[in-house]
């Protein structure tokens, strides 16, 4: 069984700066891909940043110069260092991680962590 433990969630006046943590456990080798995802009362979950285990990053534009996503392999721990923080990045963000199984791929998801970004 995968848990997927998120923190560094809270409140920031917009100009600020937070940083999410995912810690990810259980009986797994090592994970693929590992990334943040949000969701905003009323839209769908998007895609924020992900990070493969070779270190290759993609990111959504709306992000694209003010978030920064690392990883510690030795942890299993993804990383999220929100910059420049605006109104619009308020939603609850969401880790995730996928792994290579005997039969194929799975994936799971974090609890969430609220982000409240106040103008």
């Amino acid at each position: 069984q995968v848990q997927l433990v998120e923190s560094g969630g809270g409140l920031v006046q917009a100009g600020g700066s937070l940083r999410l943590s995912c810690a990810a456990s259980g009986r797994i080798f090592s994970f693929n891909t590992m990334g943040w995802y949000r969701q905003a009362p009323g839209k769908q979950r998007e895609l924020v940043a992900a990070i493969t285990s070779g270190g290759s990053t993609n990111y959504a534009d709306s992000v694209k110069g003010r978030f920064t996503i690392s990883r510690d392999n030795a942890k299993n721990t993804v990383y999220l260092q929100m910059n420049s923080l605006k109104s619009e990045d308020t939603a609850v963000y969401y880790c995730n991680a996928d792994w290579t199984t005997p039969t194929g791929w799975a994936a799971d998801w974090g609890q969430g962590t609220q982000v409240t970004v106040s103008s």
